[in-house]
Parts: structure tokens; sequence; C-alpha cells
């Protein structure tokens, strides 16, 4: 880490936010700039009595009650709208603590007014359903139907590498369903969510109902975990993370979005004129930082050697380097660490005799993107989640045995097809084992207002506001028997 401070406008606060007050009592971490490593601030960590605190005040939100739904859509409606006014203050701290292109951190910003937008209209229609007693013999007298509650303290803990949106799609629907939230953003991104919480407030969210608790896994996450009133836990991060804090939940709800290894198939007659830059941007955008990104893509033989030559074309046009410039696509890795990690993977599929056909040099926390061919089946790049702006290509005759190479991972988040076949489409979304499977788009296409989420070691759950805010309430049955 450089030692010298990079000044960020309009810093946000950098304590713990418990009841709608800062606290800054804690032992202190840094925020660095992930192109140039210079600090950007020192963020306090929460300590073990502000997570009791924390829960304690959200679980007295809860039993006195959220605002009624209509209030709940309209400060989310504001906050939204706040979202715009704040846009230069979101874009400088993603560049900077997050290493996002300028492109990225706009991009962000505005789906998350989408996420809050869906949030507040589901919020103000959540409601249940009749039951048809009619079907039971001798119950056809009864009434029956069912209406929603909140489910009490929902701890979010949120990944770096979407800490705004991804952030707002567990907050919003949580708060949209009467919940009250405690917060506990990536360590290595804890400045975009204070940043949120103070326009939450500031659009009107009551205090009690939010709050940021700032740290690492191994010691706040921890902590989280140890809170017995927390009643349900959305995580979006590793699978082994994921493991952890099922087991510690127990009998308690859990949403889950956890590793991937995102398959993306182009068959002889895609569109290469469509297929070429969605699958260059999937697998690239984000310093390829994506669960979704485009990792493994298999191609046609007849047509492996014209989308290779166009693939590699079109990555070549992707600058990458410093965030702020207009003209970078292609920003930094979230650390120098796992920019390094990237490039000795690169170095040992060509030594397992890959092929680098470009890119995977590396400067600082920058790696250049690549696209690799004949990596071996043992190569890290092509079994393990590489988070890191690569793709691997690998040619295919046999549909049904690429089928099954695609399915051959722990993981089962999200894949990609380009065909205008129907019958291999069709075959595609019923063979290929993965939450989402994207007809003509690459794997990593996602509109938040779709269910999102994954099988297999991916995780459970649903993402998505219509979908997670009916996890994140109960559901109970009223029968009248007159």
């Amino acid at each position: 880490m450089n030692d010298s401070t990079l000044s960020i406008p309009g810093l946000p606060s950098t304590g713990n936010l418990i009841n709608g007050a800062w606290l800054h009592d804690g032992p202190q971490f840094p925020v660095v700039d992930k192109f140039t490593g210079r600090r950007v601030a020192q963020v306090s960590q929460a300590t073990r009595e502000q997570v009791s605190e924390a829960v304690r005040v959200a679980q007295r939100a809860v039993d006195a009650g959220a605002p009624p739904p209509h209030e709940r859509g309209q400060i989310l409606h504001r906050a939204a709208q706040l979202l715009e006014t704040h846009r230069q203050r979101l874009v400088d701290v993603m560049v900077a603590e997050a290493g996002f292109t300028l492109a990225d951190a706009a991009g962000e910003i505005d789906r998350a007014r989408i996420t809050l937008a869906l949030s507040a209209e589901e919020g103000v229609r959540l409601t249940g359903e009749m039951v048809p007693f009619a079907a039971s013999p001798g119950a056809h007298g009864r009434l029956g139907f069912t209406l929603r509650f909140p489910i009490g303290v929902v701890c979010a803990i949120t990944p770096f590498n979407s800490p705004l949106n991804t952030v707002l799609h567990k907050v919003a629907p949580a708060f949209a369903g009467g919940n009250a939230v405690v917060l506990k953003p990536s360590a290595l991104t804890p400045l975009t969510s204070a940043l949120l919480a103070e326009i939450l407030l500031e659009a009107g969210m009551p205090p009690a109902f939010l709050a940021v608790v700032q740290g690492d896994g191994d010691t706040v996450g921890n902590w989280l975990l140890e809170e017995q009133a927390i009643a349900f836990y959305t995580f979006t991060g590793s699978t082994r993370v994921g493991r952890i804090i099922q087991k510690a939940a127990g009998l308690r709800r859990t949403q889950m979005e956890l590793g991937s290894i995102a398959s993306t198939i182009v068959c002889a007659d895609a569109d290469l004129d469509r297929a070429v830059p969605r699958i260059a941007n999937a697998g690239l955008r984000k310093a390829g930082q994506v669960c979704t990104s485009v990792q493994r893509l298999y191609v046609e033989s007849s047509l492996v050697d014209t989308l290779t030559e166009r693939l590699v074309d079109y990555a070549r046009t992707l600058k990458a380097g410093d965030p702020r410039d207009p003209a970078t696509r292609v920003g930094p890795l979230i650390s120098e660490e796992a920019a390094i990690r990237a490039e000795q993977w690169l170095q040992e599929a060509v030594a397992g005799g890959a092929r680098l056909l470009c890119g995977g040099q590396r400067e600082r926390a920058v790696i250049s993107p690549a696209v690799l061919t004949d990596v071996p089946d043992d190569g890290r790049v092509w079994c393990q989640e590489a988070f890191a702006p690569l793709i691997a290509i690998r040619p295919f005759d046999d549909f049904d045995a690429m089928l099954a190479s695609a399915n051959d991972t722990p993981f089962g988040l999200s894949a990609g097809i380009f065909t205008q076949n129907v019958d291999r489409a069709m075959k595609a979304a019923r063979t290929l084992r993965f939450g989402t499977v994207q007809i003509n788009e690459s794997s990593s296409a996602r509109s938040d207002v779709m269910p999102f989420g994954g099988v297999k070691d991916s995780g459970f759950g649903k993402e998505g506001p219509a979908y997670s805010i009916r996890e994140m309430t109960e559901e109970r049955l009223v029968i009248f028997n007159p």
C-alpha cells in the first residue's frame, strides 16, 4: 500500500452506523485506491459490543413495527432520486475503492435506481393468496387465505464486486417487506455502503431499521453469526464462506449466492455480430470480477477459428488501465494480490500447453484482457473460478458431450447459448444445470427484475425484488370455518 493519502471529494462517514449515529471508536483499517494503491480512508471496525447493539436496535425496531407499506415505498423511491443527486460522489467512491471504470460505476448507479424502484413497488403489493378448500371433501365451506409478515432482523453480508447494486438487492427488498437490516459490506469496499446508508437516511428510512457494521469476515462476520436474534442471512460471496454461514444459521433462513464457473456456448449458426461483443463484455467487464463472467467458452468447431479471431480483435480494443480515464474499459482487480494470482494461473495454463492469444500482461493490479485456447482440463483457468479478465475457448463437435462438460463443475449459477436452432436451445435449457440459462445471450446478462440465483455449490434462494421480498417474509395461513 502507498502510504500517501488520496483525497476523494464527498467522502462518506468512515464509522459504524447504529440507530442513526456514526460511531468511530473501534480499531481502524485502511481502504486503498485499487489502481494507485494509495490510501483513501481509514475506516473504524465495529467492536463486538457494537455488533450486538446494532442487532438489539434492529430487533426493537421490528418489534415496534415498520412504517406502513406505502411509506416504505415512498422512502425507497426518494432514495432512487437521491442516488442521482449524489451520482458524482458515488462514482468517485466506487472508482477509488472498487476500481470500477467510469462506465461500470455509471451502470452500477443506473441499475441501483431500478432496484430501489422495483423494491418500492413490490412492498406495496406484497399479498397472500386464497386457498382452494373446495378441493377437500368436507372442507368446502371453509375460507382460507395467507398473509405475509416481516421475518425480523435481516443480516446482509455483501461483496466487493458490486458494492452498490448487490447491497440494494438485499437491503431494499428487506426494508420493503418491513424488516430491519444489519449490513456488513466487504472490508475492501466499505465506503459505498456508508454513502448509501447516508442516502437512505436522507430519504427518510427510520434510523433503527438500518445499521452498518464495518470489518472483515473473520471478526465482524463471525460475531454476526453468533447473534441469535438475526432471523435471516443474505450473503453473496464464496462457497467456502457460504458453508460457514449456513452451518451457523441452523434452522434460520438464508439466501446464498456463491461461487461460479460460468459457461457460454456458441453454435455454428450463431449471429457473431451479436455474440462477440456480448461475450467479450460479459467476460472482461469489471475486470472479469462478476460471478457470471464468461470463463468457459464452448465454440462449435466449424466456427471456432472465425470466432476466436473476432473475439481476440475485440478484446484488444478494450483498453486496460486507469479507471478514471474515460477510454478505459478494463480497470484494476480488487488487489494486486488478486492480479498476481490471475497472472500465475495464466502462466500455469501456458506451461500446461494452452495458447495465450492476447493479453495477460500485468501492471500492478491491472491485467490486460486475456483470451486462451487449448487449456488443459486440470488448468485452474478452466476448472476453478478465475474472477479475472480472461476467457478460455474450447471447440466442440458433439453437442451432448459439450453440455455434459459445461455441467461438470460443482457450480451452477448461469450459462448462455447462442444458436438459431430451437431444438438445441431447448435441449440446452433442459440439460444445463444452472440457475439461469440465457438463449442468444451470454451467461452474464442480468436484468434486476428477474429471479437470480444458483444451484449446486452456487447456492440457493433468489434475488430480484419480487422474489427476495417473499424469502424475507413469513407466510401465515388464516382459516375461517363457519
